[in-house]
């Protein structure tokens, strides 16, 4: 049985932890719970564990490169694992979905994020999977400072829970139904 390694975007350290860049590692942090996974483990330039969740062999990887450079991580986890690039599940952020929308893509250009830059570029691949978690656009401001604060007080933070378990969801019918099937699930529209 082949492993599927899960990247959650992020960065590391106490200023970033709760910012809307780290919402891939809250993700991952989440699933990781779900399958009694210690993501505490250090090598790649990041902090991972494996195991096994609906029925399949994961690793699941929190790059600690800093965003722009998550590829450095990326590589090297998939030579270890023997990971083939559609079994590369990239959880991050996503500026161009409206904050609370949960989408899955197969492949695709990185759109002007970093961390999916510096995969596609360390990988010479963009045929990996992603799941990309809407934090919607700035109204005013610069992008990077929107990035990497934190969520905002009140619905923002209120809703974070339930944006981070619709997530896992996602990823968790992925590796039960593969992520063509999951996608016309996940990415169909809500009433």
């Amino acid at each position: 049985m082949s492993r599927t390694l899960i990247v959650g975007l992020g960065n590391p350290g106490p200023r970033y932890v709760n910012t809307r860049h780290n919402v891939g590692f809250m993700v991952v942090d989440r699933l990781a719970d779900d399958g009694r996974i210690d993501v505490g483990r250090s090598k790649f330039k990041a902090l991972y564990g494996a195991g096994e969740l609906e029925g399949q062999k994961i690793v699941c990887l929190k790059p600690q490169t800093f965003m722009n450079l998550s590829g450095q991580s990326v590589v090297p986890a998939r030579q270890f694992f023997d990971v083939d690039v559609d079994r590369i599940w990239v959880v991050h952020d996503e500026l161009d979905l409206p904050y609370g929308t949960v989408r899955l893509k197969i492949g695709g250009g990185h759109a002007g994020h970093n961390g999916l830059r510096s995969i596609v570029q360390q990988l010479g691949s963009r045929d990996f999977v992603r799941l990309r978690v809407g934090i919607g656009r700035p109204v005013h401001g610069s992008v990077s400072d929107y990035v990497l604060s934190d969520f905002a007080a009140g619905d923002e933070r209120s809703f974070l829970p339930d944006l981070i378990e619709r997530s896992v969801a996602a990823l968790r019918l992925a590796l039960r139904e593969g992520p063509k099937n999951a996608m016309n699930q996940v990415n169909a529209p809500s009433d």
